[in-house]
């Protein structure tokens, strides 16, 4: 084994390991809500939460004490470069408004990046008690157990995750909905990608595709659904593109080229 292989087995390791004990620290704020300070963002909809940051900061403080020359770019406190060839790529509390309203559908959702693309895709769902994991090459697990999509799964047989927030037009989102059931598909959005990304590489979903999502939501899940079998939309990584929104689509392969005229289409309109 190279010593370029070595690294990239340490760092699954530590992924899987720190995703647990982000999810147990996400979990007991969880429970103690209440008592939590709720802040907005950019929109009344766009929510954040002391959770969020003080997981990300112990997230951060962990990978910089095992791989100080590692880069790390997180939702609530930006971007530290590194020098190794690694990026970790996180996001603490995917689903914060499901999160801080009491619901479950909310996850710690951790990626490591090398040239360009995600080699890494951990994401701990503590409500349920399910670690997804993958690596580049290792396939993908839930709880361990390997995951292998199902070809005869399609958009007609099967549920499309949609997702939406408000840099994308009320109009637009319609229209993403209305192709998904003029198909003969239904849709399903539990208010966070990650989530339902992990679900793609799960097979409970054929496909998910959101307009306008970044990194942290969503390099995870596409590690996942492409070592679970699926197919993953190019997702620039690229200088100032590792920062900005672009569109997320994944899927398994019997459905991916019509969430790709899906896609088209609401560009065209």
């Amino acid at each position: 084994m190279t010593e370029r292989n070595d690294g990239l087995e340490q760092r699954f390791a530590l992924a899987q390991e720190l995703a647990v004990e982000a999810g147990a620290m996400a979990l007991d704020y969880f429970n103690k809500r209440d008592s939590l300070v709720i802040e907005t963002k950019r929109d009344l909809q766009d929510v954040v939460s002391i959770a969020d940051r003080n997981v990300e900061t112990m997230l951060r403080e962990r990978v910089a004490a095992t791989f100080s020359g590692d880069g790390f770019l997180g939702e609530e406190h930006g971007y530290d470069d590194g020098v190794s060839g690694y990026t970790w790529v996180v996001d603490p509390i995917d689903g914060t408004a499901p999160f801080v309203n009491g619901m479950p559908s909310w996850c710690v959702s951790i990626a490591v990046v090398r040239e360009g693309k995600p080699v890494i895709g951990v994401i701990r769902v503590p409500c349920a008690d399910e670690t997804y994991a993958s690596a580049e090459g290792h396939g993908a697990t839930l709880n361990g157990r390997r995951l292998t999509l199902d070809p005869s799964r399609n958009i007609q047989n099967a549920l499309t995750g949609i997702g939406s927030n408000n840099y994308v037009t009320p109009e637009r989102v319609g229209r993403i909905i209305s192709d998904v059931m003029a198909r003969g598909g239904n849709f399903i959005r539990n208010g966070s990608g990650a989530l339902m990304l992990a679900y793609v590489a799960a097979g409970r979903l054929v496909g998910y595709y959101e307009p306008h999502m970044r990194a942290w939501d969503c390099m995870a899940g596409f590690c996942l659904v492409k070592e679970a079998g699926g197919q993953v939309m190019p997702f620039s990584l690229e200088g100032e593109k590792l920062f900005e929104g672009q569109p997320v689509l994944a899927g398994n392969t019997s459905c991916y080229q019509e969430l790709v005229e899906i896609h088209q289409t609401g560009l065209a309109a």
